[in-house]
């Protein structure tokens, strides 16, 4: 029976280099993802102050391209509304509080 070496020689560095993405990549998807942020928190703050009367603490999903919006109390009953409608979108939940994040910060 061989022995175990004694030590593990680490290997750094990517384990698919060829799925590199490049900074210009990133940086673009990075304001893409800022922009879509924006456009949904304006479309929330919109909504706001007609949702904290009746709906306080519920859940907001909002698709950004169509100004569309979906409510619940549960979090998942919210994303899964809107998938149904919205399957391949990017969307963004915020919760009707003074904030409009969800969960603790």
């Amino acid at each position: 029976m061989t022995g175990l070496s004694s030590q593990i020689n680490a290997r750094r560095g990517r384990i698919f280099p060829e799925n590199t993405i490049s900074p210009e990549e990133l940086a673009r998807r990075k304001d893409e993802r800022n922009k879509r942020g924006q456009r949904c928190r304006e479309i929330f703050e919109k909504i706001y102050p007609e949702l904290k009367e009746n709906k306080a603490n519920w859940f907001v999903v909002i698709e950004p391209n169509s100004g569309d919006y979906f409510l619940d109390l549960d979090e998942n009953i919210a994303m899964e509304k809107a998938r149904q409608k919205y399957a391949n979108m990017w969307m963004v939940i915020f919760q009707v509080n003074e904030t409009g994040t969800c969960g603790k910060i």
